[in-house]
């Protein structure tokens, strides 16, 4: 077993370099299973969900060449089963897009039920509510998913919620189905528009991602040859403003795009902590302790509901009560029991929590329940008094690249240590 060891309180000051997006990058691999050719993907983040979803291609028939820790050509062209490896779609919660993926090119696929963080009820729905729009026969069994359809064909779906998979996932399986597919209601997240950008690139057609109207024009069929660089990734970028602020430090992120963080930054400024907005970089900087906040979480453009845990620190250290609504998981506050455990006052009830806002937080051993938890006790550490151990690192591996490299190069004290 290995464990996080963080010395703390150390502001955090200098520069981090984001890596690319992890939701954009585990949508972009599955759709090379569209294309009848080679591609290359770069700015990819080295964590190990990417490693599952090239391990999964592989089994599918692909051929994978790592050209860099960042970098890989895929060849699809010769996709030799329809059966996805049950024991790996498992392990993570994106690999639902090879449903939507294999139903474009080959008419079928079996998938096991997809897995990932604990977050509550994860129903997939609007997916199936969208393949079978588009002519699909969907079934579960025993933890099995069976999709199949002789040819599919555009159809006009409307998302009964906003959800950003099922966006993703019905724009993966409409791009060579005949005719134009329009979805309504669609997600608008950042990561929408990468793939859609990257779908485009390969000789796609679809148009209006980034708006609540999506429309895809099917085409005959992809073309391979194309370079494709991942966005950088929006949720580790907000992750280190955060812990900026928590830590009372001083951070430079170069590699982002600012405009994919103007929520983060408006609740920055709330609660007392500076932005500077330098175009494809951002300085945060805090000098004294934060103000409170009310905070709900929101489909984007609202405060995304990945940065939650990590705010949760910022107020769990605030000057004062503040609140957090979050509207999209009901399981998303497990990690405050884990807060409190550090000297933190916080009271969650369903859906909300309330933080009454403490001067210190203490070391103490304490457990990531999820991704982005893990990378909430992080900062909290960084920001404590003491020694904290952070357990249960496989959900912190899954979505930040070489976390403890990363921190320690801003002044943080902390270390990997195996048991």
């Amino acid at each position: 077993m290995e464990k996080l060891v963080v010395k703390g309180p150390t502001p955090l000051k200098g520069e981090v370099t984001i890596s690319g997006a992890k939701n954009a990058a585990v949508a972009i691999l599955p759709a090379t299973l569209l294309i009848d050719g080679v591609c290359t993907i770069e700015n990819l983040p080295n964590i190990s969900d990417i490693k599952i979803s090239c391990e999964i291609l592989r089994q599918l028939g692909a051929k994978i060449t790592w050209n860099n820790e960042h970098s890989i050509t895929i060849d699809t062209t010769n996709i030799t089963t329809t059966k996805a490896p049950l024991d790996l779609t498992s392990k993570f919660r994106a690999s639902y897009y090879i449903i939507g993926a294999m139903l474009g090119r080959k008419g079928e696929i079996e998938v096991g039920m997809p897995g990932g963080c604990k977050l509550g009820a994860r129903p997939i729905d609007q997916h199936i509510k969208g393949f079978e729009m588009l002519g699909a026969t969907v079934n579960l069994e025993k933890g099995t998913i069976y999709a199949k359809a002789k040819k599919l064909k555009a159809a006009p779906i409307y998302m009964d919620i906003v959800s950003v998979g099922a966006t993703i996932n019905v724009m993966l399986a409409s791009v060579l189905a005949k005719g134009t597919t329009t979805i309504d209601n669609a997600a608008k997240e950042p990561h929408i528009v990468d793939v859609a950008n990257f779908l485009n690139t390969m000789g796609a057609d679809i148009r209006g991602a980034g708006t609540d109207v999506i429309k895809i024009n099917g085409v005959e069929k992809l073309h391979g040859g194309c370079t494709y660089s991942v966005v950088p990734d929006q949720i580790e970028a907000g992750t280190f403003m955060l812990a900026a602020v928590a830590t009372r430090g001083d951070l430079t992120l170069k590699n982002c795009i600012t405009k994919h963080l103007e929520s983060i930054t408006a609740k920055i400024f709330e609660v007392g902590g500076n932005v500077e907005d330098n175009g494809d970089s951002i300085r945060v900087w805090c000098n004294k302790r934060p103000n409170n906040a009310n905070i709900k979480t929101l489909p984007y453009p609202g405060f995304p509901t990945d940065l939650q845990p990590q705010m949760g620190v910022v107020l769990a250290l605030a000057n004062g009560t503040s609140v957090i609504n979050e509207s999209i998981w009901e399981s998303r506050f497990q990690y405050t029991e884990e807060l409190n455990k550090m000297g933190a006052k916080i009271t969650a009830q369903g859906k909300t929590a309330f933080f009454e806002g403490v001067k210190k937080l203490y070391g103490a051993p304490v457990y990531s329940s999820d991704l982005r938890a893990g990378a909430a006790l992080v900062i909290a550490g960084t920001a404590a008094e003491g020694e904290t151990e952070i357990y249960n690192l496989e959900h912190i591996d899954r979505g930040y690249e070489n976390i403890e490299e990363k921190f320690r190069k801003i002044g943080a004290k902390i270390e990997r240590v195996k048991e």
